[in-house]
């Protein structure tokens, strides 16, 4: 029995293994703790996503030791192409001190695989097919371990360790099974994909389109907030998508799939975005944004990515933030788990929160400010056919909206930025 018990118990429990539970994971266990990283499906697995990584994600992963080279199947881009009001700009990525000059392009079935084989390797211990169900809790409510079922024949087991990490993504049954609520007043997207086997698979910008037609007929077409993207895998398909948001009043009662059809239907016939050539069906995905689930730390449990809301508002980028919160929560626990008394455990584990909303929440703020002023399509179409005509402008929305700047002895936009965001209320 001592035996099966140490075996399912560790130091720390990572519930979810998409890149913000393995990165913790991978981040815990380099500091030489002993990690559960438990997944509820079994790799590779698919993810709705667009697939398109940022130089802020590209960072984390060579943080990580991932071999990102193109021989080890990456794809490389230089930039962003943005498409609007009949206008088309190409802007490389950033020259800066604090982030790579390049992002990614790889399958999220294949990525997430990657990042948890990557904490394995760093000493965390697996276990796919594992599906958590309520938490174990203490007497003051604290949670101590988890219970789950296990494998294909759902064996149920029990897990148990002091510190839990929430990383099971939007619906985070975990949270909400401890009390922690969406909150209301945070904004939330949709995301829709599908791929198309394309001549365009190879490119070497990401492209974003900021205006999605809703075409009704002649005299009703409208405009629709959110944007679409079209990444080029590499492999013969493009990851044709659209990301919108809930402050645009046709959010409920639009079908996004037919509208991503719809939009694909008007695209050129060489492109190839054909149902003929659709790979897969089109699949849909919440994103959960600024901090909509709070507190990030409470009674041993942590709350890391999609299941904090770390979703980026201005660009709907969630990996970064993911891979990144995944390194806060762990340097915190690591740091914790130092300490000498019970008291100053808890001391220490009440900073996550903090550290988060230093890193994030004024950036965050504008992010919402940012998504209530395109929710109105007047504004939208403003922005889109006079923003585009000014390639300076657009070089400052491109670092504002990717988030990448350099903190320190950055230039004036950096600066600009970096002042906004400090000055803005902490999310």
């Amino acid at each position: 029995m001592a035996e099966a018990l140490s075996e399912h118990s560790a130091d720390v429990i990572v519930v979810g293994a998409g890149p913000a539970g393995s990165a913790t994971a991978y981040h815990l266990a380099k500091a030489g703790l002993d990690v559960l990283l438990l997944e509820k499906t079994a790799f590779p697995r698919e993810k709705v996503c667009g697939d398109g990584l940022t130089p802020r994600a590209t960072k984390q992963l060579i943080a990580m030791g991932i071999d990102i080279s193109e021989e080890a199947g990456w794809l490389r881009n230089k930039g962003l192409r943005i498409i609007a009001g009949g206008n088309r700009l190409q802007l490389d990525w950033p020259e800066l001190a604090s982030f790579p000059d390049y992002g990614l392009v790889r399958k999220r079935d294949d990525f997430d695989e990657q990042l948890a084989r990557n904490a394995q390797k760093a000493g965390a211990r697996l276990y796919e097919r594992c599906n958590v169900g309520a938490p174990i809790t203490d007497e003051s409510g604290r949670i101590t371990g988890v219970h789950a079922k296990l494998g294909e024949e759902k064996t149920p087991v029990t897990f148990h360790a002091p510190l839990v990490v929430a990383a099971d993504g939007n619906s985070t049954r975990l949270s909400l099974a401890m009390g922690l609520h969406r909150r209301e007043d945070r904004p939330m997207g949709v995301a829709v994909r599908t791929y198309f086997t394309s001549p365009r698979h190879d490119d070497d910008y990401l492209e974003s389109w900021l205006e999605l037609w809703d075409r009704r007929g002649p005299g009703e077409d409208r405009l629709l907030p959110g944007y679409g993207w079209i990444f080029g895998m590499g492999d013969g398909t493009s990851n044709v998508g659209l990301g919108v948001l809930n402050t645009s009043s046709s959010f409920k009662e639009l079908d996004w799939r037919e509208v991503l059809k719809a939009w694909c239907a008007s695209m050129p016939e060489e492109w190839g975005y054909t149902p003929d050539n659709m790979t897969i069906p089109i699949r849909g995905a919440a994103l959960p944004m600024a901090f909509n689930r709070q507190p990030h730390y409470t009674k041993g449990l942590l709350l890391v990515g999609d299941a904090g809301g770390l979703v980026n508002p201005f660009n709907g980028e969630g990996i970064a933030y993911a891979m990144e919160s995944g390194a806060i929560a762990a340097d915190v626990v690591v740091q914790a788990h130092g300490r000498r008394t019970a008291h100053l455990r808890e001391l220490t584990l009440q900073r996550y929160p903090k550290v988060l909303k230093d890193t994030y929440g004024g950036y965050y703020s504008l992010g919402r400010a940012f998504v209530k002023l395109i929710g109105n399509p007047k504004i939208m179409k403003l922005a889109t056919e006079r923003g585009l005509t000014h390639p300076m402008l657009m070089k400052f929305t491109l670092k504002l909206l990717a988030n990448l700047t350099d903190p320190t002895h950055g230039d004036a936009m950096d600066r600009v930025i970096n002042g906004l965001t400090k000055v803005a209320p902490r999310a």
